[in-house]
């Protein structure tokens, strides 16, 4: 007998079956793309962006137009970045079928490395060119084979922040210049460093300004969550309590990731019947399980950084962590090096900012470790 997948993903898309609403989302990047819109996501890690956008991709699908997903978060110059693009278009059209037989006789003109791995089969493109110049023709050369086809393309270019850290001079402008090129292809521009991507796309002075339309990704609704959480328990004839549902989406502060993980676990092993207590001790039991690496974080943190982070932690939420009241309650100093301490961490992305119209609040980023010191530093 077929094993059951687990109905709480925690890596890769599957299916909308899946995927909990996100309705407004997808109907407004839909309705903006089919519009002729480039379309910047911005979302802290791990909050559903890059599931959203595979979510999109299917309803276009559907519509016989093509999503290519380029996640560029491990790309570190130009090379690696015009290497991962050719990868990502060769996976969307295999090679023995219409475009993608044409996109390989296409990309060999371009003296490309190519080789197959040998578990999955899969093409291993590299580039060996001298000069940054070649690269820059590359790029434009793949995209205008993309837009050259006969259907719709939508591109998403995941950490797009990325590129505003390459060692080449003027990687923005040069993508930009190629992107107002093409007539039939579209771009989601996605990225979790907050302030990068939206200076890169809100600053007059960059090449990227006023190019896109920006979206935000904030949590999923308290109430379409727990639906969604019940109803696959409910057809999988498995029955979780109200209450136990409510504590996961609490706990987990509805971040996407951290959410799915502890649901996961809670239906792999639970069989029948999951009451409160039982999810309490899974989360425990999840805190435990990494609370090695979480203790090696103080060896890198400065104490300053240390005590700031676990003050964060302890309060949930603070909107004034350089105030004398939070300074003197944590024990933590000046407000100067609070202020050091603050910036070190959300430059290391251990704490991340959450706007409302009214202010900008601080957490600790990693939901886990958030818990695990409020556990642990009582």
């Amino acid at each position: 007998m077929k094993n059951e997948l687990n109905p709480f993903l925690t890596e890769n898309y599957v299916s909308k079956e899946y995927f909990c609403d996100r309705e407004k989302e997808v109907k407004t990047i839909k309705q903006k793309l089919e519009n002729g819109n480039n379309l910047t996501l911005i979302s802290n890690r791990r909050l559903g962006k890059t599931a959203l956008i595979y979510r999109v991709f299917e309803e276009f699908y559907q519509q016989n137009g093509v999503g290519i997903f380029v996640d560029i978060f491990s790309c570190t110059n130009l090379k690696s970045f015009t290497e991962t693009l050719a990868l990502a278009i060769s996976k969307r059209f295999p090679e023995k079928k219409g475009i993608g037989k044409h996109f390989m006789e296409f990309l060999k003109g371009l003296r490309p490395i190519i080789s197959y791995d040998q578990l999955t089969g899969q093409p291993e493109i590299r580039f060996e060119y001298q000069a940054p110049k070649a690269y820059e023709h590359t790029i434009q050369e793949l995209l205008q084979f993309v837009d050259n086809q006969e259907i719709k393309i939508f591109i998403a270019i995941d950490e797009f922040q990325q590129i505003a850290i390459f060692p080449e001079k003027n990687v923005e402008a040069i993508l930009r210049t190629i992107i107002q090129t093409l007539k039939n292809t579209n771009f989601i521009f996605s990225g979790s460093k907050k302030r990068m991507m939206l200076e890169m796309f809100n600053s007059a002075n960059r090449p990227f300004f006023g190019s896109a339309q920006v979206v935000g990704l904030e949590e999923i609704p308290l109430e379409k969550y727990r639906e969604f959480i019940i109803e696959k328990f409910v057809q999988r004839n498995r029955i979780i309590d109200e209450d136990a549902v409510d504590f996961i989406l609490e706990w987990t502060l509805r971040h996407t990731y951290y959410t799915q993980v502890i649901c996961n676990s809670v239906f792999s092993e639970c069989k029948k019947h999951v009451d409160i207590e039982k999810v309490k001790l899974i989360c425990d039991e999840q805190l435990t399980a990494q609370q090695t690496t979480f203790m090696q974080y103080r060896d890198l943190l400065s104490p300053v950084q240390w005590k700031m982070l676990i003050a964060i932690a302890k309060e949930g939420l603070i909107s004034e962590p350089q105030a004398k009241e939070f300074l003197l309650k944590h024990k933590i100093g000046a407000a100067s090096s609070a202020k050091k301490a603050l910036t070190a961490l959300l430059d290391k992305e251990m704490v991340c900012t959450i706007e409302t119209p009214e202010k900008t609040s601080y957490r600790v980023y990693n939901v886990f470790l958030m818990r695990w010191l409020e556990r642990v530093f009582k």
